[in-house]
C-alpha cells in the first residue's frame, strides 16, 4: 500500500479503532521545545516495538498521522508509533545542527530520542525493536538519528532524504536556507561519509541501525543524487558493498537496489517520481522486522 499524499490525507483508516493519538507533555529533556505525539493501539504488545514516524517541512505530527497507512498496522500488530513534531525552522528538523550531530548533543535528535525513552519506560517497549522513518526533512532527521543514536535505533528508512551530516555548516535546514548544496547533491567518498556517522558518536563500536533509502528520480527539490549519496555512506558504514540492481521491485515503477544480501542495506528509486510520499510500508516493516 502506498503512502497517501500529503495533500489529500486520508483519516478513515485511522477512525476504526478506539485507540487515538496523544500528546505528551513531560517526556524528559527537549532542548528545542519541540513536541511529542504518541499512538498506541488498544491490543498494544507486552513488549512492543516502538517506531518513531517524523513529518516533512511545514507538516505536524497530527498530519503524518494520517499521512500513511502505519496507525493501521500498528492497530494490527501492536507496535507504538511516535509522531515528534517541530514548531521551528517553518516546521523543518534541524540537520544541520552540531547538536543533533553529536550524540547526547542536545537538539531535536536528543529531543526525540527522549521520547523514546519515555515509551519505552511508561509502555514496556523493547529497546531492541526501536526504528525510524520519514518525508523529506524527516526523511534527512531519519539518517541524522540512525548516524548519532545507533545505540538507540536497529533500522531507519529514510524517504527523499539526505545523508546524515550533509546538511552540516548549513545556515539553516529548511527549502528556505541559502546553502542548498546538500539538497542539491553534494558529493563525498563512501569513507568521508562514513567518517561523518562515526564522528558523531566516536568510539562507538556497537551494532548500527539497517537502512532502508528511498528516492523518486524526477524529485527536483533534494535530488535524488541525495540518495546515491547517502547508500554510499550506509554501505560505508555497514560494510555491505553493492551487489545487484533488481527492476519492478516493489512494482514496475521502481528498481530495488541490494547491497550484500540486502539485510543491511537496501534502496528503491521510483522513475519519474517527484518529491512526494512514496514508499511501501509492508516492504519497510517486513525490513524492520515487525512483519514477517
Amino acid at each position: 500500500m502506498l503512502f497517501s499524499s500529503i495533500l489529500g490525507l486520508a483519516v478513515s483508516a485511522t477512525c476504526a479503532a478506539a485507540a487515538s493519538l496523544q500528546q505528551v507533555s513531560n517526556f524528559g529533556a527537549n532542548p528545542t521545545n519541540i513536541r511529542m505525539y504518541i499512538y498506541v493501539p488498544d491490543n498494544v504488545s507486552a513488549n512492543p516495538a516502538i517506531i518513531v514516524a517524523l513529518h516533512p517541512c511545514g507538516g505536524n505530527g497530527q498530519q503524518w498521522f494520517s499521512g500513511t497507512s502505519l496507525p493501521s498496522y500498528a492497530d494490527s500488530n501492536g507496535f507504538i508509533l511516535i509522531y515528534p513534531e517541530t514548531p521551528n525552522q517553518s516546521n523543518c528538523w534541524d540537520v544541520h545542527n552540531v547538536a543533533s550531530l553529536t550524540h547526547n548533543g542536545g537538539g531535536d535528535a536528543q529531543g526525540i530520542v527522549n521520547m523514546v525513552n519515555y515509551a519505552l519506560e511508561q509502555h514496556n517497549g523493547d529497546a531492541s525493536s526501536v526504528y525510524v522513518m520519514g518525508f523529506s526533512s524527516g526523511g534527512m532527521m531519519t539518517n541524522v538519528l540512525a548516524g548519532s543514536y545507533p545505540d538507540v535505533f536497529a533500522a531507519g528508512a529514510a524517504f527523499s532524504g539526505t545523508p546524515h551530516a550533509c546538511f552540516f555548516g548549513a545556515p539553516g535546514s529548511t527549502p528556505f536556507s541559502s546553502n542548498q548544496t546538500c539538497a542539491q547533491g553534494i558529493s563525498h567518498t563512501p569513507e568521508q561519509w562514513g567518517a561523518f556517522v562515526r564522528n558523531s558518536y566516536p568510539g562507538y563500536d556497537g551494532p548500527r541501525p539497517r537502512m532502508q533509502i528511498w528516492h523518486g528520480t524526477a524529485d527536483a527539490l533534494v535530488r535524488p543524487a541525495c540518495a546515491d549519496e547517502a547508500l554510499k555512506q550506509w554501505s560505508n558504514v555497514l560494510d555491505a558493498p553493492w551487489s545487484q540492481n533488481n527492476t519492478g521491485v516493489p512494482s514496475g515503477q521502481y528498481t530495488q537496489i541490494m547491497y550484500g544480501d540486502g539485510t543491511a542495506l537496501q534502496g528503491y528509486f521510483g522513475n519519474g517520481v517527484g518529491h512526494q510520499p512514496q514508499g511501501n510500508e509492508d516492504l519497510m516493516l517486513r525490513f524492520f522486522g515487525i512483519l514477517a
